[in-house]
């Protein structure tokens, strides 16, 4: 839809949808009438279903609005607002809780979405008329062609495809395993959340830093470094085992946002660079699906296996899978510089 309609639209329509969804679930939550639940249900799914279309959108709307030298610079400041607000924006959501109530919470989350929707600017795109008209009965046909075209424009680029294949086993393995076991271990070595909280903050206050630290810095072999970024968080299952130390994951997870922020950047970049304009939207959300939409399976698998194997075997699995993964992705050609050669 965005690659034929327009991505501005698209923006919009998913940042309205975002909107409407949390404003859905406001009206109806904590009643206990089937109806009321089945509605908050409801709103949940259409906020999600804005959020996921979302992100792909404001990838592939880079290029309209940047020129391309200014590409990765835009895609730093764009990450360092997601970390930044990662980082401070629960902690909003908390106080506007206590102090208004968890209505009001709700009230800003809809507020900040139709900002989304507004604020950004339209830039001037080919849309519909310069693609051709397409018959109301021809759509789905036409619709099914052309996320076909998107798969196969991202099969053309071996890189792409070895990197959202490291990406969606880090995902599934890497931060399945940690989501899941660092609150109990936070909960059984510490007796509260602190673990969780501090090595959560020192994650999003890596990222931050290097988010800062790729504006003024343009790797030769900016594939590898990217996926040495991503590598980065191989050692974080493996800190977990040391977390009687305390301090030794919270400085792996501090290194790991870091690592994170480098191959979101360069990643973004190259994506926008290497793919057609006219195919970037598809492509970016081939990008999305793959590399997350794994980490569900991931999050499945976890506790069965801890029971089964034991917590420390899980953790060194982990890191001994992602690390291969990444390894595999780098040997692929064309991987070393993200780029395709066309």
């Amino acid at each position: 839809m965005a690659d034929r309609g327009g991505r501005r639209s698209v923006l919009f329509l998913a940042s309205v949808s975002a909107a409407a969804g949390n404003l859905l679930t406001v009206m109806f939550f904590g009643s206990d009438q089937p109806i009321a639940m089945g509605l908050v249900i409801l709103g949940v799914t259409v906020s999600g279903v804005g959020q996921g279309a979302s992100r792909p959108v404001y990838q592939a709307i880079v290029p309209s609005v940047v020129a391309r030298h200014d590409f990765q610079t835009a895609n730093a400041a764009l990450s360092l607002s997601t970390r930044s607000t990662h980082l401070v924006g629960p902690a909003f959501a908390v106080i506007i809780a206590a102090a208004l109530g968890l209505q009001a919470a709700f009230v800003v989350t809809v507020l900040l979405w139709l900002i989304s929707a507004v604020v950004p600017p339209w830039p001037a795109e080919r849309g519909d008329r310069e693609r051709g008209p397409v018959r109301r009965k021809d759509w789905p046909r036409r619709f099914a062609v052309e996320v076909v075209e998107g798969f196969r424009e991202a099969r053309r680029h071996p890189w792409f495809m070895a990197t959202i294949g490291a990406l969606a086993t880090v995902n599934a393995a890497g931060y399945s395993v940690t989501s899941v076991l660092t609150p109990q271990i936070s909960r059984t070595n510490f007796g509260d959340a602190s673990l969780l909280v501090w090595t959560a903050t020192a994650y999003g206050a890596g990222a931050i830093a290097g988010a800062i630290v790729i504006v003024f810095w343009s790797p030769s072999r900016r594939g590898w470094c990217a996926l040495a970024g991503l590598g980065t968080y191989c050692a974080v299952p493996l800190s977990l085992l040391l977390a009687g130390t305390f301090w030794v994951p919270v400085a792996v997870y501090l290194v790991a946002g870091i690592g994170a922020e480098f191959l979101n950047v360069i990643w973004f970049t190259a994506v926008q660079q290497e793919i057609p304009d006219e195919k970037l939207a598809r492509v970016s959300s081939v990008d999305f699906i793959v590399s997350y939409g794994l980490a569900p399976l991931g999050l499945l698998a976890i506790a069965p296996l801890v029971f089964w194997l034991g917590m420390a075997p899980v953790l060194v699995a982990a890191s001994t899978v992602c690390l291969l993964a990444i390894l595999a992705a780098g040997a692929v050609p064309t991987s070393s510089d993200f780029r395709s050669g066309r």
